[in-house]
């Protein structure tokens, strides 16, 4: 039974990406694959092993490295918002990030980012939100800050602020402990008033950027 092998929907269903992805693996040599034919084929056993390396190799990685947020931002990811319904502002955010070359599917990240927001709203109190999403067809952690003109009324944070600041986080479906470890990096940065004040009187977008990657260097 170990033995079996494995087509390419019965590895993406595996491994949850999709089809496409594994496709991509296999073509270029990423994942242990063989071909019958025309068709790619797989052996459940060294999938099996194939992940649990990656696996390992991903935990040590983490734990040896701390998040920074000038690998994930760049200035032109900044932008200035202009919309006081929550669809709209993460949709403009969205087309924003999608512009990052990590960022290989502008149409999933748009619609699933979406989607996750009418699970739960990604506010997180202090006039602050956090939209975040992993997907196959992101290659790397990116991030996009949207700081609003207006309040954005609609995003039903526990403390009933409006929302100001939106920073959205989208990483690659295999970057879990990553992804959480940033999530709670900005989170526990923003927690601080003196920063969420300078980020709100910002006059410009370098300035916006130059607080947050100054938070790379502070305790």
């Amino acid at each position: 039974m170990d033995d079996d092998i494995l087509t390419i929907e019965e590895v993406a269903r595996y491994l949850r990406v999709s089809e496409r992805t594994v496709y991509d693996w296999a073509q270029k040599g990423e994942i242990p694959s063989g071909k019958i034919g025309t068709v790619w084929r797989f052996k459940k056993t060294e999938i099996e092993r194939w992940v649990n390396e990656r696996l390992s190799s991903n935990k040590t990685s983490i734990a040896a490295n701390t998040v920074k947020l000038r690998n994930m931002l760049s200035p032109e990811r900044v932008v200035f918002l202009d919309h006081p319904r929550k669809r709209d502002a993460i949709v403009a955010l969205a087309e924003s990030i999608a512009k990052a070359p990590q960022v290989k599917n502008r149409q999933e990240l748009v619609s699933e980012i979406l989607r996750r927001e009418e699970l739960m709203s990604t506010a997180i109190g202090r006039g602050i939100a956090i939209p975040h999403v992993r997907l196959s067809s992101v290659t790397d952690l990116v991030i996009a800050v949207g700081m609003s003109r207006c309040d954005i009324i609609d995003f039903s944070a526990f403390d009933d602020q409006p929302i100001r600041l939106l920073i959205m986080v989208a990483a690659a479906y295999n970057q879990h402990a990553y992804y959480l470890q940033t999530l709670s990096f900005l989170s526990s940065k923003l927690k601080n008033t003196e920063l969420r004040g300078a980020l709100t009187q910002a006059a410009g977008i370098e300035e916006i950027y130059d607080l947050l990657v100054k938070q790379d260097d502070l305790p």
